[in-house]
């Protein structure tokens, strides 16, 4: 039997906007997954922590602005590790919805604003995290 959904939480860079991913990381271990609090860590930090944990899932909470070059980094060293495509990838924070298609394009599997409901989060990570 699988065990349940491992998703890795972190905040790429230095912001100090906390309460979305405490808020999102709270509603995911609520619904049964496993939840590994990176907090601030850097790219390289975030890949390395999900291939050391086997994590499912990705999630990058940002609300510094650079939610683009954060995200093409994470992408590029998974590509580099060649685990690109091994984890959902997930980002979030004040991020302008204009944006939603560049962050698709470089591999964010969606993308989630202030006003997400943490149902519709778990119900996506559920659909395209088959475990």
């Amino acid at each position: 039997m699988a065990g349940p959904i491992r998703v890795l939480m972190s905040k790429p860079g230095i912001d100090g906007h906390w309460r979305g991913i405490v808020v999102v990381s709270r509603g995911l271990r609520d619904a049964g997954m496993e939840v590994i609090f990176g907090g601030f860590q850097t790219c390289e930090q975030i890949v390395e922590t999900a291939i050391e944990e086997d994590v499912d899932m990705i999630g990058l909470s940002i609300h510094s602005g650079a939610h683009i070059g954060y995200t093409k980094r994470v992408v590029e060293l998974l590509k580099e590790k060649k685990m690109d495509g091994q984890f959902l990838l997930l980002v979030g924070g004040a991020i302008a919805s204009l944006d939603f298609d560049t962050l698709k394009e470089i591999g964010a599997a969606n993308i989630y604003g202030p006003g997400s409901l943490i149902k519709d989060i778990v119900a996506f990570i559920q659909e395209h995290v088959k475990k």
